[in-house]
């Protein structure tokens, strides 16, 4: 069940992540109320704390894990990005927006095979 919540809040964070870029983009005014503002933190704060808690529940810091930790740095360039694509417009903000996706693609395949670069 641990597992299902936590690819739950994977893509809940990733649907909010396009939505604000759109908003952003499209309807900016959206992303004034209060709860455009909380709701990603919240989502975010969930995947992060089942991420830990599965890592916790499975044991998996007893054998190989940097594959952990390349889920981990690149979770910190998918913020980064995350950040210069909402602060930003034109170019850089779609080249941010580009990265970032690439990093949540990395990030899945990383968690698919645990196989990471470390």
């Amino acid at each position: 069940m641990l597992k299902t919540l936590h690819v739950i809040f994977i893509f809940s964070s990733l649907a909010s992540f396009v939505a604000r870029v759109a908003l952003s983009e499209f309807k900016p005014e959206v992303l004034q109320h209060k709860l455009s503002k909380i709701a990603p933190h919240v989502i975010d704060t969930l995947l992060l704390v089942s991420g830990v808690a599965l890592i916790l529940q499975g044991n998996w810091l007893s054998g190989e894990f940097g594959w952990i930790i390349s889920k981990f740095l690149i979770l910190l360039a998918y913020i980064g990005l995350g950040v210069v694509c909402m602060h930003n417009r034109g170019a850089k903000r779609w080249l941010a927006f580009s990265g970032a996706l690439a990093c949540f693609v990395t990030i899945f395949i990383i968690a698919i095979t645990k196989h990471g670069f470390i």
